[in-house]
């Protein structure tokens, strides 16, 4: 497994943890580095994606609902919404990360986390949300800009 891949898959377990409990952010994100033996710029990466993706759950959350209509959002499974959160921050927000690569990442990751059906389903999903790449962009560097951000 590739370096980015590991790290995309701490960060996976630690946005479903902290989606299941109201364990702290900060211990959660400790917690998976020390279990890890992710290097600083590996851990920099994993810290990227938790601490971008939860201010901004809602948001993402959103565009999700609106491409998987026939899945209420309390009907998917938390693995792969958070696996398509990911996938949606890293295309829209994080730098150096093309689209496609933030699609396949996020379809291997469903086919060692999530279910048969969830590589088909994230993919699906991602597709339809990837026509829309611009405008949610958009929509999350405003929203990024507002300052929210959590602080582990």
């Amino acid at each position: 497994m590739k370096d980015r891949t590991r790290a995309r898959g701490i960060a996976l377990q630690a946005l479903y943890e902290l989606d299941i409990t109201n364990h702290p952010v900060g211990t959660v994100l400790q917690e998976r580095v020390s279990d890890s033996d992710l290097d600083d710029e590996l851990i920099h990466f994993f810290r990227s994606i938790v601490l971008g993706v939860l201010p901004i759950r809602a948001e993402l959350d959103g565009f999700i609902a609106e491409h998987a209509p026939e899945w209420p959002l309390d009907q998917v499974a938390v693995i792969d919404r958070n696996i398509i959160r990911m996938a949606l921050w890293e295309f829209a927000l994080a730098e150096n990360i093309p689209l496609k690569v933030a699609i396949n990442e996020a379809v291997e990751l469903a086919k060692t986390y999530g279910s048969d059906s969830a590589p088909r389903f994230v993919n699906g999903v991602l597709g339809a949300l990837a026509n829309r790449q611009n405008e949610i962009t958009q929509a999350l560097q405003n929203l990024h800009s507002d300052g929210d951000a959590i602080q582990a």
